[in-house]
């Protein structure tokens, strides 16, 4: 958590809502508490990790997940062993060091917790701290301060401890230099495909293999329940377009708001500076004088406009352009900024430290600024005032929305009525998230729209909110259960497929007694492609199944043989014909190669050092718990 803190602004979003999978978000509390009558998955000596506390990391792994990825986010990818035992891991990883870091006695001191969290942009306004936003941000997430630091000065804390390690991970140079040189080494191969098209007229199905498989991958036939439903949304903008502002509302609001309705004259504010270009022209002494009379730069106008030394970084890029092109005493046209017009006089050219810089005095003249008649933006504050009390109606409308959907839960025309909303009609919905499906495309509106009350008994949708001042409700109105596509229906394409299978099969062995061939006895009647040349960084050539065996070939005796399996495409042959060294990498290409290498020592560090810990913490993983846990989230 400290590492995104630290470098993402989006803190809304990632602080508080996504842990890096480095460590699961717990801390030692946590692992203290054991849920009433909750097994223990794992021990850490006499430290319990229980059902409950797994499950309920799983579970908030999940969401984050759902949340980062939107539509893409498919709940299977949890639903793995490994992913349940890499969960479990990185709780039992934060865990050990977090013990490790006690025993220590680190400490983050209040000065320095503090200073981490003023620094973060989310929390602050006009590039300082604000506790305003920083307890509103907090709020939104669930969280108050107390807890927010407590967890932060975690992170702060497994920051001491893990960063004094990567820093400390050697890699030797030379193994970066001989992993950077077998990057570009370059290898020459020929190709033989054997195809699984070739071999298709003789496959032979057995009688009934089809239906064999028909009947044991019954879930790849199934078409899924389906449902129409109707719907009504309830939205600000939705309330907004209802709304009627009279031309009394917008006068009111345009006299009380006027300041904010002026722009910038910038041929009022050219023509004044025309006037004083002439004057400085006519009298060019006289331009000290004129700048304490009429430049609005409250730095320089008094002492007569000078800026003193300068680079030409350190200015505004129209004034910098234009000073760096001027010679000494040379005075200027006009110049516009984003600060008003300004007349420039070179007063010195010198350079320091091989770099030129310069010194001028100048004139600014503030940008003159007129009104926007009413009808001008007339438009754009009925669009505000719409928004205002749009907003405020719809928090008044949301909880009635919401509980007429509840209340007479057999229709949505009451509530449409009494919001002045339509009934929407859908297509056929399935249970998942498809952003073509609109409004209905929401996976917790599909959830409770595929319910089991919602399909029995037809009743409304609870109000979910789809999008930020969006709800919606439906109900569905015709149902089709999930059912198997007969067999005669698919019976073509499964034979399709059983046949193209068999076909690789013998695709294959054909490959592979022809490679055993080859190992023994250079065959050189074998119809090979012509010569492709690759590197580890430049494979395209060859699939990249290939790439890997290709580079396993024993370069020592030439010609050699390999051959691998390309699912769906047959069966490759290569013949190794010759080994160079590739072309010298270019030196951010290198350091990218060499740093890593020392980002992989530095993990092979980290993880020697979890290992270490698990053993003197007495680390102990009830499998069976493990794998039982699936069941009971």
């Amino acid at each position: 958590m400290f590492d995104i803190v630290r470098n993402n602004k989006k803190i809304a979003q990632i602080i508080l809502g996504v842990i890096a999978l480095t460590f699961a978000f717990f801390g030692i509390e946590g692992y203290m508490r054991d849920g009433p009558g909750a097994g223990a998955i794992a021990t850490i000596g006499d430290i319990k990790i229980t059902q409950q506390q797994f499950s309920r990391e799983m579970q908030d792994r999940q969401e984050r997940l759902r949340a980062q990825m939107g539509a893409a986010f498919d709940a299977k990818m949890m639903d793995t062993p490994e992913m349940r035992r890499a969960v479990l891991d990185q709780i039992i990883n934060r865990q050990v060091l977090l013990l490790e870091a006690q025993k220590l006695k680190l400490v983050v001191t209040n000065e320095s917790l503090y200073k981490t969290i003023a620094s973060i942009n989310s929390f602050q306004e006009n590039g300082q701290f604000s506790k305003d936003r920083y307890e509103r941000r907090l709020r939104e997430e669930g969280m108050n301060p107390a807890m927010f630091e407590a967890q932060m000065r975690q992170d702060m804390l497994l920051k001491q401890l893990t960063g004094s390690i990567e820093e400390s991970a050697f890699s030797a140079s030379s193994i970066g230099e001989r992993l950077a040189g077998l990057q570009t080494e370059k290898r020459e191969v020929r190709e033989y495909r054997f195809l699984p098209e070739k071999f298709l007229p003789d496959v032979k199905l057995q009688e009934g293999a089809a239906k064999k498989f028909y009947e044991s991958n019954g879930k790849q036939f199934e078409i899924p329940e389906q449902a129409k439903a109707e719907f009504v949304i309830l939205s600000m903008d939705g309330v907004a377009a209802q709304l009627t502002i009279s031309e009394k509302e917008i006068k009111d609001w345009y006299d009380a708001n006027r300041s904010r309705y002026t722009v910038k004259d910038l041929a009022k504010t050219k023509a004044k500076a025309e006037v004083i270009l002439k004057q400085v022209k006519a009298d060019p002494q006289a331009f000290a004088e004129l700048a304490k009379k009429h430049s609005k730069d409250p730095g320089t106008g008094e002492n007569g406009g000078d800026l003193g030394f300068f680079a030409k970084g350190a200015m505004v890029k129209p004034f910098a352009d234009a000073a760096f092109k001027m010679k000494e005493g040379e005075i200027s046209g006009l110049v516009e900024s984003e600060f008003g017009v300004h007349i420039i006089k070179l007063t010195g050219i010198r350079k320091t430290q091989g770099e030129e810089e310069r010194r001028a005095s100048h004139i600014l003249i503030g940008f003159e600024t007129k009104e926007q008649p009413l009808p001008e933006v007339r438009a754009a504050i009925e669009s505000e005032l719409k928004k205002t009390m749009a907003g405020r109606k719809f928090a008044e409308a949301a909880e009635g929305f919401a509980n007429a959907v509840y209340e007479q839960s057999d229709s949505l025309k009451p509530a449409a009525e009494k919001y002045k909303l339509a009934v929407q009609q859908s297509g056929w919905l399935v249970r998942t998230p498809n952003p073509a499906a609109g409004p209905l495309g929401n996976e917790k509106l599909l959830k409770a729209l595929f319910s089991e009350d919602s399909v029995k008994s037809r009743r409304n949708t609870e109000a979910v909110e789809i999008a930020p001042n969006t709800l919606v409700s439906a109900r569905i109105v015709e149902y089709k259960p999930a059912a198997m596509q007969p067999f005669d229906n698919v019976k073509a394409s499964i034979e399709t497929l059983l046949k193209r299978q068999e076909a690789q099969a013998m695709a294959k062995k054909t490959g592979e007694e022809k490679l055993a061939v080859l190992k023994s006895k250079d065959d050189q009647k074998t119809d090979w492609s012509a010569v492709k040349s690759i590197s580890r960084m430049d494979a395209r050539m060859v699939p990249p199944q290939a790439v890997p065996v290709i580079f396993r070939l024993d370069a020592a005796q030439l010609p050699a043989f390999g051959g691998v399996e390309i699912p769906g495409a047959g069966y490759a042959l290569y013949k190794l014909i010759k080994v160079a060294p590739g072309e010298k990498l270019d030196d951010e290409r290198r350091k990218a190669i060499l740093g890593f290498v020392g980002q992989l020592a530095s993990q092979e560090d980290m993880q020697a050092y979890l290992t270490a810990l698990k053993t003197r913490y007495k680390v102990k993983i009830d499998q069976a718990a493990l794998e039982a846990s699936k069941d009971n989230r």
